[in-house]
């Protein structure tokens, strides 16, 4: 799938281009929150590969993936990580669970950072994933 940069922010543009060259899973929105690009390797994870599902509405990829918390509650778009990222324009990291393309729940670590061209003007944001285990504890949260 050729991706159209016409009408995307130069900021957007290069992100993908770095997001696409990452080894660590990355999920890349638009100042709306249009999904608009995922790396290769977020595809395992996410179970789809960016050409099958391409740019989708923020409505729709919570409806795909399902971010839920840890009793399986969902999550509102902006309570993620890439959403404080998107809405507030602040970074932010969570632990938080997503239904995979092949059905499997899936826990993950998630740090969302706000994509701005300028001091005032945020054209999107990244997150950056991956699976989580269980057994392991926050050392920030433990006051290491």
């Amino acid at each position: 799938m050729q991706w159209d940069t016409r009408q995307k922010n130069l900021l957007l543009i290069l992100a993908r281009d770095v997001a696409s060259k990452l080894a660590t899973p990355a999920f890349l929105v638009d100042a709306q929150g249009t999904l608009v690009f995922f790396n290769e390797a977020a595809e395992s994870v996410l179970g789809h590969t960016f050409a099958e599902i391409g740019e989708m509405r923020a409505e729709e990829w919570v409806k795909v993936w399902e971010p839920m918390d840890a009793q399986g509650g969902p999550i509102h778009v902006r309570e993620l990580p890439l959403g404080v990222a998107l809405f507030h324009g602040q970074p932010a990291h969570s632990t938080l669970r997503i239904r995979s393309g092949d059905g499997e729940t899936r826990l993950l670590a998630a740090t969302g950072i706000p994509l701005m061209s300028h001091p005032d003007e945020l054209v999107g944001a990244l997150a950056l994933f991956w699976e989580a285990d269980p057994a392991d504890r926050d050392p920030l949260a433990e006051g290491v």
